[in-house]
């Protein structure tokens, strides 16, 4: 089961859903790096490839972290 999360990136509001064990890694990271969620995302959005959705980008980083 999916579940969604809603950010604000660049002056808009998006929602993404993930797994809930991708969200689990990337919340393990942010307070890892001293980061709210948010900003974690914030950064992985800004890097990505923009032909690259969002959702993609946040498990391929979840991935190669692990």
């Amino acid at each position: 089961m999916l579940e969604k999360r809603s950010f604000s990136l660049s002056g808009h509001r998006t929602s993404v859903a993930l797994e809930p064990d991708f969200w689990e890694v990337l919340h393990n990271i942010a307070q890892e790096e001293g980061l709210a969620l948010s900003a974690l995302v914030t950064r992985i959005d800004a890097a990505r490839i923009q032909a690259q959705p969002l959702a993609s980008a946040l498990r391929v980083f979840a991935l190669k972290a692990k």
